[in-house]
């Protein structure tokens, strides 16, 4: 069973993590949340959950206005050619569906099948702001915190950055 937001709650709340949540609507794209996000403080993330032809399963969280040059970000991760997940394997591994894609949703990863990547934009805002395992609220927590809940779970945080990745990918067309 997928953990529920308490659940989550609870595990922020023993690993010592100060949070705050604000319910809203659910959002389901970036666009979708601008308002609600305007009274929020922070970077406000979207998060990509992309796999290869293999069965490597990467979580990306970035800042919303981040470009995300997936079909260049195999090479840095070593990894096959990467598209968007399905939504049953989003499910079976994240235990949230598309619309409520998640860093905290490694909570609910056991197997760590996951390699969580996180956008360098994002490490420069505090808080930041992720969907507490469905997208009609947010949460906010310190990016340390974040990365400390990650690792908690089982899995390192890759720090990429997105914006010198869009520049070579620009450069070399």
């Amino acid at each position: 069973m997928p953990a529920t937001r308490q659940q989550l709650f609870d595990r922020l709340d023993a690993l010592g993590i100060a949070h705050e949540t604000v319910d809203h609507p659910p959002v389901f794209t970036v666009e979708e949340g601008r308002d609600i996000k305007a009274k929020m403080p922070g970077g406000h993330t979207k998060n990509l959950f992309l796999a290869d032809k293999k069965g490597r399963i990467i979580l990306v969280s970035a800042l919303g206005e981040t470009q995300i040059p997936v079909n260049r970000l195999h090479r840095l991760l070593d990894c096959g050619r990467l598209s968007f997940g399905k939504p049953d394997l989003m499910e079976a591994v994240l235990g949230v569906t598309p619309g409520s894609v998640t860093a905290f949703a490694l909570i609910n990863d056991v197997e760590k099948r996951v390699h969580f990547v996180l956008d360098a934009a994002l490490t420069r805002h505090d808080p930041v702001n992720f969907h507490p395992l469905s997208n009609d609220a947010t949460t906010a927590v310190s990016c340390a915190d974040l990365i400390r809940f990650a690792e908690d779970t089982g899995h390192p945080v890759q720090i990429v950055d997105f914006e010198a990745l869009s520049a070579e990918a620009g450069a070399a067309q």
